[in-house]
């Protein structure tokens, strides 16, 4: 019986793209391309029809009397990859077909089985893990906080305002392609939302990077993302509130040739402090 694929090894590429731009990267079995668009604006997947019953994957490498049973599903890809599709392993369609696997052990991927096989092989690649690649070789950075300002001094009952200043590397979207072993997956990232750890035991959630404050709004509160401290920092340590502000970045990805997609989220932080004062009224 053949040894099961391990999925890691088929995606390790040969070198990574560590920031926006154009072009390939890497030679050997995972090209990345990738590129960002540089302006100021967000898992699971979906399967294909048409599948075969569930059976029994077959055992990994080693000692085959004692690797455990791993119940998969196969579902044929339809409409099917076009013909010299490397999905296909060099196979001619009408021999076979492409179905994509998920099992119980949470390995999935595509495999191609011959017409009237029994006995399924086992999934040669995950999709989802050929996005996180491409994601990986992006450039997600955390928030640039801009407000609250480490030499800003803030006052208590006050409007607060909060923004971080956007760009392609710190709220995208950013975009990546990568192929692994038959599969080319399409991935978008972008921020979807900031959380801002005020420090005081509150926290705030904005939908975007916030709206810089002016002079000429006053005492006006922020329009999407703001925070009202009711008490001094005097007693923090440091003088300080200390805060985080984290973004979830939220990365869509496409396998078109397998009739796939999905989304999943990964988060980078920022730390911030603030210095909150009380004024003093003298009658």
């Amino acid at each position: 019986m053949a040894a099961a694929v391990v999925l890691a090894a088929a995606l390790v590429p040969a070198a990574h793209a560590n920031g926006p731009g154009g072009g390939v990267c890497g030679t050997g079995d995972v090209l990345v391309t990738i590129c960002a668009q540089d302006n100021t604006r967000s898992s699971g997947s979906s399967g294909s029809s048409g599948g075969t019953p569930a059976a029994a994957a077959p055992a990994a490498a080693g000692d085959e009397s004692e690797a455990p049973t791993d119940k998969c599903s196969y579902d044929r890809v339809d409409p099917p990859p076009p013909a010299g599709h490397q999905a296909w392993r060099g196979h001619d369609p009408a021999d076979g077909s492409v179905y994509k696997v998920v099992c119980d052990s949470d390995r999935g991927g595509v495999v191609f089985l011959p017409n009237g096989q029994n006995a399924p092989a086992a999934p040669t690649i995950d999709p989802e893990l050929v996005a996180r690649k491409a994601a990986a070789s992006m450039s997600l950075e955390p928030p640039k906080v801009a407000s609250p300002r480490a030499a800003g001094t803030y006052v208590v009952g006050m409007p607060m305002w909060m923004w971080a200043t956007p760009s392609a590397t710190t709220f995208g979207p950013a975009t990546a392609t990568a192929t692994a072993d038959g599969v080319t997956v399409t991935a978008t990232a972008k921020v979807t939302r900031v959380r801002w750890a005020m420090g005081d035991g509150t926290t705030v959630t904005c939908r975007g990077p916030g709206t810089p404050y002016r002079q000429s709004r006053g005492k006006a509160m922020s329009p999407d993302c703001a925070h009202l401290y009711e008490r001094p920092s005097y007693e923090q340590p440091g003088g300080r509130f200390k805060g985080t502000a984290t973004a979830t970045w939220t990365v869509t990805w496409t396998a078109p040739a397998l009739n796939d997609g999905g989304t999943f989220t990964e988060t980078r932080t920022t730390p911030f402090t603030a210095a909150v004062h009380e004024v003093q009224v003298v009658n």
